[in-house]
């Protein structure tokens, strides 16, 4: 797999490997997506827009320069206090692992960022994760963000991103850290494609969170905990869908977290607001959703274990192989992963043999009684 080095949300040779409840795998264009789906079946997208989360400043106890990544909230509505990673000196040419560490750290220090300035109200267990207060009114700190704010980017993308070049086009509420890119590959004929299969279309809104902190310890808490909203029509959506023997088919690991913890307690999608503080892994029993797309994630990250809870690690593995040999590409502009929840005990068992069809793609078709 190689990293995806070009901020093109749906290039038309974007690749899909889909990975079925029995372990079966099949190559095809990304965009017959569609071709998964069945009459009843219901896709949930997660329709938040990423803030420019990025700002660079200085310290100003020391005069150090700094960059500090909003990283976390409390609720959709939150707008001055957030938790953040702050780094040293540099920008996104620099591997996020070879960031710098802040200067030392403590409460009531002060960071002038452009035309915002902040405060750390204290400090978290990593000394570059602090929870902070933005100074001013919320309309203030919109325009501050809005001029001096830059997307949250890494150096797999040599060239600087625009704000626009995460905005989707289900591009809603501004409030994700992070653009929730297993959406990038929907569009309008997505949307109609899945129409026409007579399945459905629901969105919500969930805070997407970093992806990478640079440092490993810290990696291992992700993803922070994460506020969310489901509309009464999307929770109608699911409700109906599941009554009716469909499937919920999630565009992205933000979609699985919301849904699950909004049916934690009684395995019932319920409508508001929330915060998902779960960590979805192998361990975990999901009780919502069917299938999630997803963008291709490397082994170790927080995004592959929550796939762990949809295949097993054998399965994951050999998918790994697949998406080497045919050279997929990785983060956010890259290609896709759909992964159906594995079949429960007793089911029959698919054996894989990879054959090539008639595109040029690949396609498994062996199965065998369990």
């Amino acid at each position: 797999m190689i990293p995806a080095s070009q901020p093109s949300q749906r290039p038309p040779d974007a690749k899909l490997l889909i990975i079925d409840k029995y372990g079966r795998l099949t190559h095809m264009p990304r965009t017959s997506f569609d071709n998964f789906l069945r009459p009843g079946d219901l896709v949930v997208a997660n329709d938040a827009t990423a803030l420019p989360a990025s700002l660079q400043g200085v310290h100003s106890d020391t005069g150090c320069p700094v960059e500090v990544r909003l990283a976390g909230r409390r609720s959709l509505d939150e707008m001055r206090d957030f938790t953040a990673i702050i780094f040293g000196a540099g920008d996104f040419h620099s591997r996020t692992e070879d960031r710098p560490s802040p200067p030392r750290l403590k409460p009531g220090d002060r960071l002038t960022l452009g035309p915002l300035s902040a405060t750390i109200e204290r400090l978290l267990d990593h000394a570059r994760l602090v929870y902070l207060r933005l100074d001013g009114p919320a309309d203030a700190i919109w325009a501050g963000l809005a001029r001096h704010g830059r997307p949250i980017q890494y150096a797999y993308v040599p060239v600087p991103l625009e704000i626009w070049d995460g905005w989707s086009p289900l591009a809603g509420r501004p409030v994700a850290f992070e653009p929730p890119s297993a959406g990038f590959a929907l569009d309008w004929r997505t949307l109609e494609g899945i129409r026409s299969r007579g399945a459905a279309f629901a969105t919500l809104t969930h805070t997407a969170g970093i992806s990478s902190t640079g440092d490993l310890e810290l990696d291992r808490k992700l993803p922070f905990d994460e506020p969310y909203r489901i509309s009464k029509s999307t929770g109608s959506a699911v409700a109906r869908t599941r009554a009716h023997g469909g499937r919920i088919i999630a565009i992205g690991t933000t979609v699985v977290r919301a849904l699950e913890h909004a049916a934690s307690q009684d395995g019932r999608v319920h409508a508001g607001d929330g915060l998902a503080t779960q960590l979805i892994g192998p361990g975990s029993q999901l009780r919502i959703v069917n299938a999630i797309l997803t963008g291709v994630h490397e082994a170790g990250t927080s995004h592959h274990q929550l796939l762990q809870a949809f295949a097993d690690e054998e399965t994951l593995r050999r998918a790994q192989k697949e998406l080497d040999a045919m050279g997929y590409r990785t983060h956010e502009y890259g290609d896709s992963v759909l992964i159906e929840r594995k079949a429960c005990e007793g089911a029959e068992l698919m054996l894989p043999t990879v054959v090539s069809n008639q595109d040029g793609f690949l396609a498994d078709s062996v199965t065998a009684p369990r």
